[in-house]
């Protein structure tokens, strides 16, 4: 089975795409590489989708050396409940798993606390989190702001669920420009996402 790569590099898809190789990145992929890991999270991203016609494959895999697989679905939910995204796929969440779980391979405290929250997440949710109800998991969640568990992940989702070349890809985010001579003359006026200002929002210039 072929595995996907993700990186919160823009351009890494495309090279991938034109060379068939997929880059050594910070994701380990090979197989046997997994199974020196605690918990692998998988998935697909959806046939014909934008994110697909951009990745040398469908299939994305995900190592978690110190957490648990169940684990890191629990803070795939819990980071999609904080940071609900309908057009992200679990790819782009499992990067936040990745990433949390690098914080807890670096420092048992933080490991510590992680596998507090995760348990008490389940706990609060009646055994599973990921399997609650929309409701009730943002229920749990918003009773637990201002915990160090809720703090660390919400922190952690900024730079992961956002900082990624799938998230710009799906948001329409062309990336950085200022290299390429701006935005002028490269998609200024394409954001197709929001709607058209009304014309009075931008007056004529002045001739006088």
């Amino acid at each position: 089975m072929r595995t996907i790569p993700i990186a919160p590099v823009a351009s890494e898809f495309s090279d991938c795409e034109e060379s068939g190789i997929v880059p050594k990145q910070n994701l380990p992929l090979a197989r046997r590489e997994f199974l020196k890991g605690s918990g692998i999270l998988m998935g697909t991203l959806a046939a014909g989708s934008v994110l697909a016609g951009l990745a040398p494959s469908t299939v994305w895999a995900v190592e978690l050396k110190t957490l648990s697989q169940a684990e890191g679905e629990t803070l795939m939910a819990m980071g999609r409940t904080i940071y609900p995204h309908k057009k992200l796929p679990d790819a782009v969440y499992a990067i936040l798993a990745k990433d949390m779980d690098g914080s807890a391979s670096a420092d048992p405290a933080t490991a510590a606390m992680l596998r507090e929250g995760l348990s008490n997440l389940n706990s609060l949710a009646g055994g599973s989190f990921k399997k609650a109800s929309d409701a009730k998991k943002l229920a749990i969640v918003k009773g637990l702001e201002g915990s160090a568990f809720f703090g660390a992940v919400r922190g952690q989702c900024v730079t992961s669920v956002y900082n990624n070349d799938m998230a710009f890809a799906a948001f329409g985010y062309p990336g950085s420009a200022w290299e390429k001579g701006g935005y002028i003359t490269r998609g200024f006026q394409d954001l197709k996402w929001l709607p058209a200002p009304p014309k009075d929002a931008s007056p004529a210039p002045f001739m006088g």
